[in-house]
């Protein structure tokens, strides 16, 4: 085990690959943690592999995995909401929620996306609060989670996002469902 750290630590972007890939069925508790470390490595393929191996991992993982949502590292704290939602991992879903609030807009977007992919019906106001984040992104990712869980948006709000003039945001809220007299 201490080699596998090691490895995962100093070796060359293939060794931490090739390592990263035998990993995916570990269940010792030290190397789930190395791997939730590597999510945010300064390589992009390491983070990758390591997203993909948490995925992966059929082990009973997720209490480690919620705990290390608040983690101090944004990477962390936003790979591993999505990590939760491709588990479909509904047990994370107030953890994720909280996430919601956090400062950093990348994270905040992450979770959007994962609230969305777990389809968390019990965070239609958060997402529906997300709408007018400062983050252009963050408005994006809860636009998207409100189209995955089907939930209506007023006309009202439809029009005040239309006000952002973002080709993007007006693409998806031609997938919403409006509510009000017409889409009640």
């Amino acid at each position: 085990m201490k080699n596998i750290k090691e490895m995962l630590d100093l070796g060359t972007i293939d060794e931490k690959i090739k390592i990263l890939e035998s990993l995916s069925f570990s269940n010792d508790e030290e190397i789930i943690q190395k791997i939730i470390s590597k999510l945010d490595d300064e390589n992009i393929q390491i983070r990758g592999e390591a997203f993909s191996a948490l995925v992966s991992n059929e082990n009973e993982i997720s209490n480690l995995l919620i705990e290390n949502l608040d983690s101090q590292n944004k990477n962390i704290r936003g790979y591993l909401s999505l990590v939760l939602a491709n588990r479909n991992d509904s047990n994370s879903i107030p953890e994720i929620i909280k996430l919601t609030n956090d400062q950093s807009s990348m994270v905040r977007a992450c979770a959007l996306g994962a609230l969305g992919h777990l389809k968390a019906r019990q965070a239609k106001e958060v997402i529906d609060n997300c709408l007018f984040d400062p983050n252009l992104e963050v408005r994006k990712s809860a636009l998207q989670a409100m189209i995955y869980l089907e939930y209506p948006i007023s006309t009202e709000k439809i029009k005040e996002i239309l006000k952002e003039k973002d080709s993007e945001l007006e693409r998806l809220l031609v997938n919403v469902k409006k509510s009000g007299p017409k889409g009640i």
